[in-house]
């Protein structure tokens, strides 16, 4: 499969608001998450030129919200990736969270629309829904949502939402809304970004299978007649040599063990099923 390189790719960076470590799979050598050392990684990442950064949700998080908040009027350009959450939240308050957010960092806003996640970090939450009955969920959500922020008075009835009267008095800067990005495997998934979203997500994974999942994704958005761009997750070991770069790689990992590897997987098995 041939893909046009475009002539600047948008690379964003990572904000740690679980916090850092030195190994992976432990917390030896690591920082806690405070403002102070976050306000440090938003800093750099702007100066030095980053689009943007994501910022990680989940109950292993401090929320995303309420740190981009801070941390907006310390940068300038930065864009921050921060997630709504289909299930957790109203479109329509996620909706004004959104125009808030974009408002006061000057359209310097990103989505990410997070579905899935761990079931058993769901039922924490209160979401005892099944896979399929999620995206359900997100493509109602996402109706209500998108069409609130494009300054739509909603009447909705659905199978998960009611709404009346659904408005926003303040919009967001960007029009229609901020960009959305979304990632997700599996057929459900990749029908809600074909109809639904701007920026198609996908792991680091063997190129091949990379190239089958955006040729698909982008088939069905073509039915759609809608145009979806693509974003990879990465992470990046950057030394002056391949030797040097492979030792690094091997140092971060030095530290993991059957028992480490074996939990991760569960939780990854987990959030496929």
């Amino acid at each position: 499969m041939s893909i046009a390189t475009p002539d600047r790719i948008k690379v964003l960076w990572f904000l740690p608001t679980h916090g850092d470590s030195r190994y992976l799979g432990t917390s030896e050598g690591g920082r806690a998450v405070d403002l102070p050392y976050l306000t440090q990684v938003a800093k750099a990442a702007d100066a030095i030129g980053y689009y943007g950064a994501l910022l990680p949700t989940g109950r292993s998080c401090e929320d995303s919200w309420v740190v981009a908040s801070a941390l907006a009027p310390l940068t300038q350009r930065l864009r921050f990736l921060v997630a709504v959450r289909p299930g957790l939240q109203s479109p329509t308050l996620a909706a004004r969270m959104t125009s808030t957010l974009d408002r006061i960092s000057s359209g310097r806003l990103l989505i990410n629309v997070v579905t899935g996640g761990d079931p058993v970090e769901n039922k924490g939450n209160g979401i005892f829904l099944s896979h399929d009955e999620r995206y359900e969920v997100t493509r109602e959500f996402l109706d209500i949502y998108k069409a609130v922020l494009r300054g739509e008075t909603v009447a909705f009835s659905g199978k998960h939402f009611r709404i009346e009267d659904g408005r926003l008095l303040f919009p967001p800067v960007q029009t229609p809304h901020p960009p959305l990005y979304f990632g997700g495997s599996s057929e459900a998934a990749n029908a809600v970004a074909a109809e639904q979203i701007d920026k198609y997500l996908t792991w680091g994974e063997p190129p091949a299978d990379v190239a089958a999942k955006v040729d698909h994704v982008r088939g069905l958005a073509e039915k759609a007649g809608r145009h979806v761009t693509f974003g990879i997750r990465l992470h990046v070991i950057v030394r002056e040599t391949n030797d040097e770069a492979w030792a690094d790689a091997d140092r971060l990992i030095s530290r993991l063990d059957d028992k480490t590897i074996a939990e991760a997987q569960k939780v990854f098995a987990r959030m496929d099923s």
